[in-house]
């Protein structure tokens, strides 16, 4: 039996708010390059759109960083299972995420990601789940939507790897 899905946020909100934020980043780093770490494999959609809008130059690299596996909650156990191609050392770094929760996450790959030289580091996601945040020093710079503790799927969210195709943000109704 397929899962029913009640639509959050429509794909025509999604584009638009994605033009917004990249054209605040754009401002934010006028006259320098960013170079963008994807975080796979939810990031993937939400970058790629991302990075099309911004009139900066970028570069990119990715970065897959498990804590759910096929649950809806985050088991807290972090794990680097893609590491990145290239060195971060005086990179305008910007991590773009696709949702953020607890924070254990971002938190600690803020930190290994620091160890690493950048120039500046700073943290850009889809959604925001604010309310869920256990790591309450995570900052997150660029937010495209700050949403209520509901467990989301589409535009790169999945859930069992299902659902990431959708082009909006849509709810599970379990």
């Amino acid at each position: 039996m397929a899962d029913k899905i009640r639509v959050l946020l429509s794909e025509e909100d999604v584009n638009a708010r994605i033009n917004q934020v990249a054209a605040q980043i754009s401002k934010d780093y006028e006259g320098k390059s960013v170079h963008l770490i994807c975080i796979l494999k939810g990031g993937v959609f939400f970058t790629c759109e991302l990075a099309k809008r911004l009139t900066v130059p970028v570069s990119l690299d990715f970065m897959s960083v498990s804590s759910y596996g096929d649950d809806t909650k985050s088991s807290g156990v972090v794990r680097i299972v893609k590491d990145l191609d290239e060195p971060l050392t005086d990179l305008n770094v910007l991590i773009v995420e696709d949702i953020i929760d607890s924070g254990r996450t971002l938190s600690y790959l803020m930190e290994v990601l620091k160890q690493r030289g950048p120039a500046s580091i700073r943290l850009c996601t889809l959604l925001d789940k604010p309310e869920r945040r256990v790591k309450k020093q995570v900052k997150v710079d660029y937010t495209c939507f700050t949403i209520p503790d509901e467990f989301v799927v589409g535009y790169g969210l999945d859930y069992a790897q299902k659902y990431r195709n959708l082009p909006y943000i849509g709810v599970v109704e379990l």
